[in-house]
């Protein structure tokens, strides 16, 4: 008798995430929904920042899906501040994904305007993965360390929009902005690096600036 092997053909892993990624882009896309991918460690100020840009988008209306392993204390703040707000706890997974996405957008009350969704605090496993965003903005901030572009490189490489957080910190912490720089444009030649403080608001015009520009090309 003839020797019989068993060929086992795996689909790759990230094919049934991007589809319904791209299906849900779409949706979002059709009701007029500009949707952010907002990545960053844990700490360096993601919901703070949000919470800067969506008062910057004042007569457009925001939305966030908030992303943690545990706990919900981001999405209560949003909340407390008016605004739409929906939390997923991953329970251990250390990124969302497009089904979480689709999902919990279901259970919000969109319309036209910005939906944010804060992944997880993480610089490796969300920059790989598409969840329906239009665009993906990375969070970095001084008190990392100028080294987070040379560590995490697909991060920036992924960003379309930098943020560089806690600005107003630089005379105190060791910052080497310009090998900071130097690293994300190894990286990224394209997406803008803008300084901003979630504490005082600095540079958050500039980049509400460019989401309303982006949103425009819907």
């Amino acid at each position: 008798m003839e020797e019989t092997k068993e060929i086992e053909i795996m689909e790759a892993v990230y094919d049934k995430n991007d589809e319904v990624a791209a299906q849900t882009k779409d949706s979002f896309t059709k009701k007029g929904i500009f949707a952010v991918n907002v990545m960053g460690a844990p700490g360096v100020g993601k919901t703070s920042s949000l919470v800067q840009i969506i008062k910057g988008l004042s007569g457009i209306t925001s939305y966030v899906i908030e992303g943690d392993i545990e706990a919900d204390f981001d999405t209560k703040l949003l909340q407390s501040l008016g605004v739409d707000a929906i939390q997923i706890n991953t329970g251990g997974a250390c990124h969302l994904d497009s089904p979480l996405i689709e999902k919990a957008a279901g259970e919000l009350p969109l319309k036209p305007g910005v939906l944010f969704i804060e992944n997880i605090g993480n610089l490796v496993c969300p920059a790989e993965f598409q969840i329906g965003e239009h665009v993906k903005m990375l969070i970095s901030t001084v008190t990392e360390g100028s080294d987070k572009p040379y560590k995490y490189p697909l991060a920036f490489e992924k960003a379309d929009i930098i943020l560089l957080n806690k600005c107003d910190l630089i005379p105190y912490v060791d910052f080497d902005e310009e090998f900071f720089l130097k690293g994300v444009r190894a990286q990224n030649k394209t997406a803008p690096v803008i300084k901003v403080s979630a504490k005082s608001g600095e540079g958050y015009e500039e980049v509400v600036k460019w989401i309303k520009e982006k949103k425009e090309t819907l």
